[in-house]
């Protein structure tokens, strides 16, 4: 059997070595590591592999280490299998969706008759666990589109996915983790008797085994629209975290215990320095006396911040014309994150025939076209740069949990920074 070289990074004291073609990069790695488990993956050539994958002449080869960003993305995204395993085995008639790793951990999307409840979590959870101990081995597989949509003929998000392998839609709201641009992969959750206890179309990679996952937690319940777009079906998602160690767990945990405590919107009411009142919106807070008193020592103390740098005060109105946005740039980037237009100065006759066109209006994401307007308000000497401008102005985003947020900006602005907002 013939030999090939593989060039090893990041590995103390090893360069190169030469293993038979035959050999895996798990191989390669007890070969070199021995009993020592913490590398679950392995980058080559700069793409991540599992490590059942076989080595070629030439590879550069970098363990992955369960504690690495990479890693702990591999053991979330890992663990979001072993999720939608369980509740297909709970519940059958779940149809899957996609579960991508997101920072702290992952979560999955399912398509399922009602909501998910508290008690489902615990069960699932159960499941999931029992999964973790059967030590499932992660198996990856190319089929082609035909096979992968006969295989998943039963889940139609999954043969949507299929439709969209290569196009830029597959980024869309974690659709990446299942198709991209090249081969399209299937990994089967195979029991110790070579049994295939399930499958997910997925491009991975995973850890090799469902045994070097347990240090998880499911954490909440969510609706969200399948891809991200509310023309498409609403799904129940579960949100969960998944850690290299019992210990980063807890860690996490206890880190999430601390930030509720001291939690704005309970220490708010408890108090009494503000509110957010159903009848106003998500996220819109009213200040109480108390709050009032906060924020105006807050607010004297960052006036007095401003002065001593130099900055000068200026104020701008709330809304205005979407043709400023669409000149910042904001409506080609930011559309997405702001209030809806609102549609105004259009008259019409009584025959109802439109007699002036009317033009879209929006509440401002951020302070900075307006003060730019200021700049652009009369001529300037280049002494007057850098201009401070500064406002407690209000702006107005809304985020995908449908919170809003209120922030203030205080610009600086440079010589060629005027071109960047104001071109027509």
């Amino acid at each position: 059997m013939s030999e090939v070289k593989v060039q090893l990074v990041g590995v103390e004291g090893e360069a190169e070595r030469s293993v038979t073609e035959t050999t895996t990069i798990g191989e390669l790695f007890a070969a070199i590591f021995g009993q020592d488990r913490s590398a679950i993956a392995a980058r080559v050539n700069g793409e991540l592999r599992d490590l059942s994958r076989v080595v070629a002449d030439g590879d550069r080869i970098e363990p992955v280490k369960a504690a690495s960003a990479d890693g702990r993305a591999i053991i979330r995204h890992s663990t979001a299998h072993v999720l939608a395993q369980a509740v297909q085995d709970v519940f059958p008639e779940a149809k899957l969706g996609i579960g991508p790793p997101v920072e702290n951990g992952f979560y999955y999307d399912f398509d399922v008759p009602t909501p998910f409840t508290p008690e489902d979590l615990t069960k699932l959870e159960k499941k999931m666990q029992q999964i973790i101990k059967e030590r499932q081995r992660f198996s990856r597989r190319v089929v082609s589109d035909d096979d992968a949509r006969t295989e998943l003929a039963s889940e139609p998000y999954k043969l949507e996915l299929i439709g969209i392998k290569g196009s830029a839609a597959d980024d869309a709201e974690g659709a990446s983790v299942e198709v991209g641009g090249g081969e399209l992969t299937i990994y089967d959750n195979v029991r110790r008797d070579d049994s295939v206890a399930w499958k997910d179309l997925c491009r991975g990679p995973h850890v090799p085994a469902t045994g070097y996952l347990g240090n998880f937690k499911l954490m909440r319940t969510a609706a969200a629209y399948w891809r991200g777009s509310e023309k498409n079906p609403q799904l129940q998602r579960i949100y969960g975290t998944a850690w290299e160690t019992r210990d980063e767990l807890k860690a996490y945990l206890t880190r999430l215990e601390e930030a509720a405590k001291r939690d704005h919107r309970k220490l708010g009411t408890e108090l009494d320095l503000f509110s957010f009142p159903d009848e106003i919106g998500s996220g819109l807070a009213v200040f109480h006396p108390k709050g009032g008193v906060l924020r105006k020592v807050m607010e004297d103390y960052s006036r007095q911040r401003h002065v001593e740098d130099d900055y000068e005060f200026v104020y701008s109105p709330h809304i205005t014309k979407a043709q400023l946005f669409e000149t910042s740039g904001h409506l080609d980037w930011y559309a997405d994150g702001m209030y809806p237009p609102m549609h105004l100065d259009e008259e019409r006759g009584a025959d109802g025939q439109i007699r002036k066109q009317g033009q879209d209006y929006y509440l401002k994401p951020m302070n900075c076209p307006m003060h730019n307007l200021i700049f652009a308000a009369r001529g300037r000497s280049y002494r007057e740069l850098p201009l401070r401008l500064f406002e407690f102005g209000t702006v107005y985003r809304l985020e995908k949990s449908g919170v809003v947020h209120g922030m203030t900006r205080a610009p600086r602005l440079h010589p060629g920074r005027r071109a960047y907002l104001l071109r027509p």
